[in-house]
């Protein structure tokens, strides 16, 4: 198969170039990223060189551009993942988050169906459910209506309908897939977790939302990679796929869980004003995901965190390299560059 994976230089996007390399020998890998502050190529170093793996760079956005790259290559399977996925920087210029996650996923859908693309597939967000409170014991469902309550959470609903629109209008074979937190190798250090593993290390204070009782539920991100494996494969057209750990918590347990694993105490904790439509508690019914394909998490959370620890303590030149551009990044204007195709 010739398969497209877009923001496949990302956190959940790399990780599942890596399982597509290891597991479909027969594959021609292309990966499309733009390069914005979550993509790094660093991230697909140990591939990357690879003759079967082939890097574009390039904006979703750019309708020319997605139009020009499918009529080229002929993709079999698309992967999207490419998207703005911040909801603090959705909620202070979220203008590029309707512009990628809404036009860019347009864009692919369209240049897909006029060249004969065989599986599109989604990656989507369970934060476009909404807010289920803290007073619930409801999980999300694939039927649970959309109700997004920040302008991230927004655009990927808007998104998922417009996937939706093309297996109804078209008969598009096109798969979506709404996921639970993630965590694990490469992922971006604003992060919580990686975040929280760098100043907690550091002897730094570990800033909390409000009074930190915010509910998730978590994922270690190669389970979440094989959950799509299995969409891709095996899913019905049409159809929505709820992907969760089983594994709800706290952000304020997230925080003593890390503090405890790490050796420190809890006085490093220091309680920060909320942000704006912090969503009380999100938590996935992923019933449907083992009855009809299969799939349930293989790690729990404990293990999960111990790899993620092992993995950032063995890599700390890659997450110094990325808080070194943050900061150049913070203090300087980057200046606009013409985007543009490179192959690798």
């Amino acid at each position: 198969m010739k398969i497209l994976i877009t923001g496949g230089a990302g956190f959940i996007g790399s990780n599942y170039a890596h399982f597509r390399f290891q597991n479909y020998g027969e594959d021609e890998i292309y990966i499309l990223d733009k390069l914005t502050y979550a993509g790094n190529l660093d991230n697909l170093t140990e591939i990357i060189n690879e003759d079967r793996v082939h890097f574009v760079q390039g904006d979703i956005a750019d309708k020319d551009f997605v139009d020009a790259l499918f009529e080229k290559e002929k993709f079999d399977i698309v992967v999207n993942f490419a998207a703005e996925t911040h909801v603090d920087r959705s909620i202070t210029g979220p203008s590029i988050f309707v512009l990628t996650n809404v036009v860019g996923t347009h864009n692919l859908l369209e240049a897909s169906r006029q060249n004969g693309v065989m599986r599109f597939h989604q990656v989507s967000t369970d934060e476009v459910y909404g807010d289920l409170g803290t007073d619930s014991t409801d999980l999300f469902t694939e039927q649970t209506p959309l109700a997004p309550n920040c302008p991230y959470a927004a655009s990927k609903a808007s998104a998922d309908l417009m996937v939706r629109s093309y297996v109804e209008t078209y008969n598009f074979p096109a798969t979506i897939s709404r996921c639970s937190n993630n965590y694990g190798p490469y992922q971006f250090p604003e992060k919580l977790i990686p975040y929280f593993f760098k100043l907690i290390s550091e002897d730094k204070p570990v800033p909390v939302y409000g009074d930190g009782k915010n509910v998730r539920d978590w994922l270690y991100v190669l389970d979440h990679c094989k959950a799509i494996d299995l969409i891709v494969a095996k899913g019905k057209i049409g159809e929505v796929y709820n992907i969760g750990g089983n594994n709800e918590k706290t952000n304020l347990e997230i925080t003593k869980f890390l503090l405890e694993f790490l050796g420190r105490d809890e006085s490093l904790i220091v309680y920060v004003d909320d942000r704006l439509a912090h969503d009380r508690r999100y938590a996935i019914d992923a019933s449907k995901m083992k009855n009809e394909l299969g799939w349930e998490p293989s790690v729990n959370f404990a293990e999960g965190i111990q790899m993620t620890f092992n993995w950032y303590r063995d890599h700390k030149e890659w997450s110094q390299k990325l808080m070194d551009n943050m900061e150049e990044r913070k203090h300087k204007k980057v200046s606009k560059t013409p985007l543009t195709t490179t192959r690798v």
